[in-house]
């Protein structure tokens, strides 16, 4: 029984009744057992080396542990974890090496704990993360983290389901192969190993996977599209949509290409979660699990390198008492702003000399990109050009040119364009861009009651402006006064080249906020890196319609 061609029996695991899950479990358990008798006589489990076995029925059985060590960390019922872990045990006992986790949880940066904490302690994050179990039959290490905002989690999975799953223009595979390929343009190797087997599982052909010159034509010609949107979505023109909607019988159809237009930036924005969280991978995946034993010390030096453990963790963050005033600062700097507010409004001219200057100085923030990040054969093979890429333009004597929000929005034209190509999607979509936005428990750090909207508000901007988006009520002057430099590198290199984001860059930037905080914050990066690109892509589809 292949985990991927089971998948349709193990659905009941995700059942609110706990009969229909057990008498499941009873089947797991039955498969496991016969394929250990299967492979013959167990050497002796003292034995240094591992036995040998037929190569097809170990990697059977590994796959089929490995889900089941899965389903004993991830599983939001406690009856089916409890099983797995006592399936597990007897699989050890009759001298089967089992597998064990690798990595410290859900997250790179953030400790496991506090992730798998929240659960425990919301009835609500519980019940969506059962909902989530019974569709996907996983609980993934991004919903994981997303759980510190219920909320937002709800939104996106929803968002997710109607994407992947539901009635559409596209075909399933074809949805998940444009995961591939827009999660590919940023090296996530996380997103593309999620979506090639949500790809075979869905009946996608194992021929594409090879490489995006074994796909079919007419996705080969998305790979344009794909690197632009990525990389420098202001590029993209009405040219670049007629020759997509024009290719003969290669060619899309609207409704076609708004499903891929919001899939691709959908997956491009994610990758930027992923890294920015240090999202690890999922337990059943390959570099979630290991069948070696852990090391004698129960601490290894490769934990400390792979980001495991830090030296913060061993001795605690001596630095947290020299930066005791930094929440206390902003809050001050915040109300400042608004007594400014109240007492006068700079001038229309002003204003877009204020932008330029913000959208200047923001190509000029120094990050890691002079580091050239060579994509692995693995991922770029489902991409072309890999060498294409974010560039300072500016530093070329080159600028990002401006994009005036009341010229073209999301609110105002890309929401009704949307909808009417991809009915009720265009509300799901603003939904998620809404509450990403809104989101606000009105807490800083320790500090309660506290309106943080003019925070949340300087975020979003701040990133739109990389893209040259320009809001012309804003005072983009305040940018400078709320969001400090080690903050703006790691916005900058989370929407730009996420792949390069490291786990001091992220304990870097508000080290007295909480993780749940910085989750928060990684979600308004992410949504308002996806509505940049999409302002980009339908203004290009609303050019070639008129």
């Amino acid at each position: 029984m292949d985990v991927r061609d089971a998948a349709g029996r193990w659905d009941a695991l995700g059942s609110r009744d706990s009969s229909s899950r057990h008498a499941v479990m009873d089947l797991i358990h039955q498969e496991v057992m016969k394929r250990i008798e299967t492979m013959g006589p167990i050497p002796d489990p003292q034995s240094s080396s591992p036995p040998a076995l037929d190569d097809s029925l170990s990697s059977d059985l590994s796959a089929l542990l490995a889900h089941v060590l899965m389903l004993s960390k991830r599983c939001p019922y406690e009856d089916i974890r409890k099983k797995c872990m006592c399936l597990l045990q007897k699989v050890q006992d009759v001298g089967v090496r089992i597998p064990r986790p690798v990595g410290n949880g859900p997250s790179r940066f953030i400790p496991e704990k506090e992730i798998l904490q929240v659960s425990k302690l919301d009835e609500r994050i519980q019940s969506i993360f059962e909902d989530a179990f019974a569709v996907l039959g996983r609980l993934d290490n991004i919903s994981l983290v997303m759980g510190f905002h219920p909320q937002y989690l709800e939104s996106f999975l929803k968002t997710q389901h109607y994407l992947l799953q539901m009635d559409g223009p596209l075909s399933l595979h074809c949805r998940h192969y444009m995961g591939i390929m827009a999660a590919a343009r940023h090296q996530c190797t996380y997103l593309v190993n999620l979506h090639v087997n949500d790809f075979l599982q869905v009946g996608g052909d194992p021929k594409w996977l090879n490489g995006l010159e074994e796909a079919p034509q007419k996705l080969q010609a998305l790979g344009e599209l794909n690197k632009i949107l990525a990389h420098r979505p202001w590029l993209l023109t009405k040219e670049h949509i007629e020759r997509l909607l024009k290719a003969e019988e290669h060619s899309w159809s609207l409704a076609e290409l708004i499903h891929v237009v919001v899939l691709l930036t959908l997956y491009h924005s994610l990758a930027s979660f992923t890294f920015g969280c240090g999202i690890n991978p999922d337990i059943h995946t390959d570099g979630g699990h290991t069948f070696r034993p852990p090391s004698l010390s129960g601490y290894c030096v490769c934990d400390i390198a792979n980001g495991n453990g830090t030296l913060e963790d061993m001795f605690g963050n001596q630095q947290v008492s020299e930066l005791s005033g930094e929440v206390e600062v902003l809050m001050e700097k915040m109300k400042q702003l608004q007594e400014c507010h109240d007492e006068e409004e700079a001038s229309q001219e002003e204003m877009a000399t204020r932008f330029e200057r913000e959208k200047t100085e923001s190509m000029l923030v120094v990050t890691s990109e002079d580091e050239e990040c060579v994509p692995s054969r693995d991922v770029s093979r489902h991409f072309e050009d890999p060498s294409y890429g974010y560039k300072d333009f500016y530093r070329r004597g080159e600028h990002v040119p401006t994009l005036r929000v009341q010229d073209y929005s999301w609110e105002d034209h890309g929401f009704s364009l949307v909808n009417r190509l991809y009915p009720d999607f265009g509300q799901l979509l603003d939904e998620k861009f809404q509450i990403a936005y809104n989101l606000t428990y009105n807490t800083m750090a320790t500090h309660q009651g506290v309106d943080t909207s003019m925070l949340r508000r300087a975020i979003w901007n701040y990133i739109h402006c990389m893209f040259g988006i320009r809001y012309d009520d804003y005072d983009y002057g305040e940018i400078n006064q709320l969001l400090d430099r080690s903050f703006k590198v790691y916005i900058k290199t989370m929407v730009r080249t996420p792949e390069k984001i490291t786990k001091r860059m992220y304990d870097s930037f508000w080290r007295q906020f909480q993780h749940s905080e910085k989750v928060h914050v990684n979600l308004l990066l992410m949504e308002a890196r996806m509505q940049a690109e999409l302002l980009y892509a339908l203004r290009a589809i609303t050019r070639y319609m008129t």
